[in-house]
């Protein structure tokens, strides 16, 4: 019997060995599934390997980065990421490890007794872990299983909050070249009023106004230039970018607004079919079920050990045998266990339910807010913009006609300039909301309202004149 059992753990053992690719192989194909093109993901198992990643990043920052490029780079050069995929490597090495019984044991005694020598050796090893193996296996498996998705789920995730972070850079960095115009219209008014003044063609109250405004454009000029810092430092940071990385530099203005927004039928049904979040839940609920029936078999039994011995003693013949050792459920029947594990199965259930719950409506406020910014930045772009425009021209004939004053002029063309900062900060939500909507299809999304401070203050700065 004790040679059966050998030849099975044997064979068991032989089962469970490492991947080729630590199981980045799954994640790289779950990741490429829901980006729709290639995953660039590359594993730095040691020091030495980050060298290969940062020549793969050169080239990509020695021009302009645009989105593609950004994602590109973050997903290779993210220390997080890169944290992640080390803890995939962990759980690997811990699924293996369960594949694997511990060591048989070996016991030796020596007993005198007067000139007679008793000689004992034992061989034993854990029996009801071989029985079990099989089922600890399958359970292991599905828990690498849920890290590999867990892992996509982050690489997803990262990918994401590089494009939105990028998306917001290059809207901030567009927001300072128009901040920077407002202050230039604003210092040449504040100039001609001083002038003016001084010659006594214009009052005190004149000049205060356009101080005032100045003073206010001056003011959003340093928010916008604070916000463009702290946007670049953002993505910096999700870049894994340091020393002389941080001087990449970024596209002048933000990709025109698609001719047609993307019309999506079956929202709920391609978000439940893709989300990793609604997959990792059913999986949960699937291994609590089998754990459930674990708990149900070994219930009664918590030890069961075989082993062979042999005594020998020089005054007697060589003793040769078995044992097999066992606990007895006279206290404890497994009751509590069997009781948690099902109260463990309703939660996964009722969390599972939960989570396609929460998909449904996750993507439909992200197909809302997709389509509510494209709208948005349309009627900015068709509508207010060209609008601004025309009324700049017919104000310039009108001031080339001695028909109004330049102090009119230059507050029209302080409203146009804001009205094009409105424009680019819709379009930088538009954006914004299309990353949200790509990651609620796939993914648990970060639904968050876009603040647009600058567009704000530009609005402001431009009214009243």
């Amino acid at each position: 019997m004790a040679a059966i059992a050998l030849l099975a753990l044997l064979t068991l053992n032989g089962c469970a060995n490492f991947s080729a690719d630590g199981g980045m192989g799954e994640v790289r194909r779950l990741a490429e599934q829901r980006l729709g093109a290639p995953a660039t993901l590359d594993w730095v198992r040691e020091p030495a390997d980050q060298g290969r990643l940062a020549a793969r990043v050169a080239p990509l920052l020695a021009q302009p980065l645009d989105m593609n490029a950004a994602v590109q780079v973050a997903l290779l050069n993210n220390r997080g990421l890169q944290a992640a995929f080390a803890e995939l490597g962990i759980t690997e090495a811990e699924v293996v490890q369960s594949g694997r019984l511990p060591n048989p044991g070996f016991s030796f005694g020596r007993v005198t007794r007067g000139d007679e020598v008793e000689l004992e050796r034992g061989l034993h090893f854990n029996l009801a872990r071989l029985l079990a193996l099989p089922l600890v296996q399958r359970l292991e498996a599905r828990r690498l299983q849920q890290q590999q998705t867990a892992v996509a789920q982050q690489v997803l995730t990262l990918a994401t909050h590089t494009l939105k972070a990028w998306v917001q850079a290059v809207a901030a960095q567009e927001g300072v070249r128009y901040s920077q115009q407002v202050m230039q219209a604003a210092e040449a008014s504040a100039e001609l009023a001083r002038r003016m003044a001084q010659v006594g063609n214009f009052n005190k109250l004149q000049q205060a106004r356009e101080q005032a405004f100045y003073a206010d454009a001056a003011l959003n000029l340093v928010r916008a230039q604070q916000q463009a810092l702290a946007t670049r430092e953002r993505l910096t940071r999700l870049l894994g970018l340091w020393g002389e990385q941080t001087t990449f530099r970024l596209p002048d203005r933000l990709p025109d607004l698609p001719a047609q927004p993307r019309e999506l039928p079956d929202l709920e049904r391609t978000a439940l079919t893709q989300r990793l979040d609604v997959a990792a839940a059913r999986a949960a609920v699937e291994q609590t079920a089998q754990q459930l029936g674990l708990t149900r078999t070994t219930r009664f039994i918590n030890v069961l050990e075989l082993g062979s011995q042999r005594n020998s003693s020089n005054e007697a013949p060589t003793q040769r045998g078995w044992e097999i050792a066992l606990e007895l459920p006279l206290f404890d029947w497994g009751q509590a266990r069997v009781a948690r594990a099902e109260g463990v199965y309703m939660r996964a259930l009722h969390e599972a339910a939960e989570t396609a719950v929460n998909a449904r409506s996750e993507v439909r406020e992200a197909y809302g807010a997709y389509r509510a910014a494209w709208d948005i930045a349309r009627h900015h772009r068709e509508e207010i913009v060209p609008l601004r425009a025309r009324i700049a021209e017919e104000n310039l004939l009108r001031y080339n006609g001695m028909l109004i004053g330049v102090f009119e002029l230059l507050a029209d063309a302080r409203v146009q300039i804001a009205s094009v900062h409105g424009a680019i900060d819709a379009l930088r939500d538009f954006w914004i909301a299309q990353a949200e909507l790509d990651m609620a299809l796939v993914g648990k999304p970060s639904l968050t309202a876009v603040a647009a401070p600058a567009a704000a203050g530009a609005q402001s700065a431009g009214g009243g004149h």
